[in-house]
């Protein structure tokens, strides 16, 4: 799923993956929230709301469902990169 990346209140990242109807939104905090069954026109207004915030605290937070995760880091994924790279891939 790509992210698209937000300074909206506590949000700093949303993705929608369409085939599964799945939201995902990330905050500063570090966690994550998976939303399942959202349908494409909320993913459309959410990711062009001029308040992503709001549009997200009114239609989104309270209506549907999440599953709680953590973030990682961008220096946790750069580490995970590294150990699985190729011995003669450059860094």
């Amino acid at each position: 799923m790509e992210m698209k990346r937000v300074n909206a209140g506590k949000l700093r990242a949303i993705g929608y993956d369409a085939r599964e109807r799945q939201l995902r939104v990330e905050f500063d905090d570090g966690t994550a929230i998976d939303y399942s069954g959202v349908g494409a026109e909320v993913w459309r207004k959410l990711s062009t709301s001029g308040s992503a915030w709001s549009y997200y605290r009114d239609n989104i937070e309270e209506e549907y469902t999440g599953k709680a995760s953590r973030v990682r880091k961008e220096s946790d994924r750069k580490a995970l990169e590294d150990l699985f790279r190729a011995p003669d891939e450059p860094a």
